[in-house]
């Protein structure tokens, strides 16, 4: 038996005198279907940030980024953990990402083929990087929209479920700790 299901039995037989109450059964919802909104980010904002996501890191042999909602992970994280002007610098980002979108390839973000969003994303990477630079010379100056979107994408998708048993080796009980394993090369990193 699934083990939401068995939860929402258990509510219902107690008078959903659970510990938690609701709140608890709202983490009983199947994955995809988070469609409140999560601080300042809008369910469409969260549905934008998976499609950067999933450009960022697309579906290959294993899932991409979008299939771990990475999406809800980042307005998550810009919520609950991001200083405010952080959180000012990433927000606005998905409107200056939008823009870019139609600036080079006439439409907006989502309504462009993946190859328009991946060029555009290769540039907001470089445009990054140079910030980056900047960075190095002006120490008060703020990090970059796209760097946070990449990193929390990065951390999102590794954190999650399908990111540690699909993308990485995993090992769900790891046994001795064996420091001289052997590598070659392409092997995946160890979750």
């Amino acid at each position: 038996m699934d083990r939401r299901e068995l939860l929402k039995m258990i509510a219902v037989v107690t008078g959903g005198a659970l510990i938690g109450g609701s709140s608890l059964l709202t983490g009983c919802e199947r994955p995809g279907t988070y469609t409140k909104p999560i601080g300042l980010f809008k369910p469409e904002d969260q549905e934008f940030l998976d499609e950067v996501a999933d450009t960022i890191l697309p579906a290959t042999q294993t899932p991409g980024a979008k299939s771990a909602n990475v999406g809800s992970f980042m307005a998550l994280m810009v919520t609950d953990c991001y200083e405010d002007i952080n959180r000012k610098i990433f927000y606005d980002g998905i409107g200056l990402l939008d823009t870019a979108s139609e600036k080079l390839n006439g439409v907006v973000f989502m309504k462009a083929t993946p190859e328009q969003r991946h060029t555009l994303l290769v540039q907001l990477d470089q445009e990054a990087r140079e910030h980056q630079q900047k960075m190095k010379e002006q120490k008060d100056l703020p990090a970059h929209y796209f760097t946070m979107m990449k990193q929390l994408t990065l951390v999102g998708y590794f954190s999650s479920e399908i990111g540690c048993t699909k993308a990485l080796r995993y090992t769900p009980v790891p046994g001795r700790y064996d420091g001289s394993v052997p590598y070659k090369k392409g092997d995946k990193a160890w979750a």
